[in-house]
């Protein structure tokens, strides 16, 4: 009797620590695999067959669908240059180059994820559309006031997120490597 009362207590801690720690594992905001690049972080397998099955499970909760490794890669960011979090309250400049794509586009999510909303409803840029310096490389102010140039309009009283996706890359099949991100400095805060 003795015997069976272990084994089931045994079964009982056994199932709770496994239900448990996949509640944790669920519940994160980043999958395993993580690549960062200054104040970007791409997940390179979580649209691939090579995903662990963790990764898989937190998108399948989700409903996010990562972009497939032949199709391209995202980069996301929550914090600027330096590492402060990004706030709806600042003035940033997001500039310089970004690794060879055929497309790219830096699209501006509220702290919950959902797309920015703005007076003129603009959420992103694309490569196609920007203004650029001589030398090739560009600067998007992200601010709640509006600026002349590439001028993506945030909320005030929002978190940011900024999402880098470049579209059709080498990055996907060569890895990211030493590529070379846009950085994000922050200017005047209100």
């Amino acid at each position: 009797m003795r015997l069976l009362i272990d084994l089931a207590i045994a079964i009982a801690v056994a199932a709770l620590v496994g239900f448990g720690s996949a509640v944790l594992v669920l519940d994160r905001d980043s999958l395993f695999g993580a690549v960062s690049r200054g104040p970007w972080t791409a997940w390179p397998d979580s649209g691939s067959p090579d995903a662990d099955p963790y990764s898989k499970a937190i998108l399948a909760r989700s409903g996010e669908v990562p972009l497939g490794a032949g199709e391209g890669i995202a980069f996301l960011s929550d914090h600027d240059s330096t590492g402060s979090r990004l706030s709806g309250r600042c003035n940033y400049e997001v500039s310089g180059q970004t690794p060879p794509a055929r497309l790219w586009t830096l699209t501006a999510y509220d702290g919950d994820g959902q797309l920015m909303r703005n007076p003129i409803g603009r959420t992103e840029f694309a490569s196609r559309e920007i203004l650029r310096r001589e030398d090739g490389s560009f600067a998007i102010t992200l601010s709640p006031d509006v600026v002349p140039g590439n001028w993506l309009p945030v909320d005030r009283d929002a978190n940011l997120r900024l999402v880098l996706r470049l579209y059709d890359t080498p990055l996907t099949s060569s890895g990211v490597g030493d590529a070379v991100l846009p950085a994000i400095m922050r200017g005047s805060c209100r």
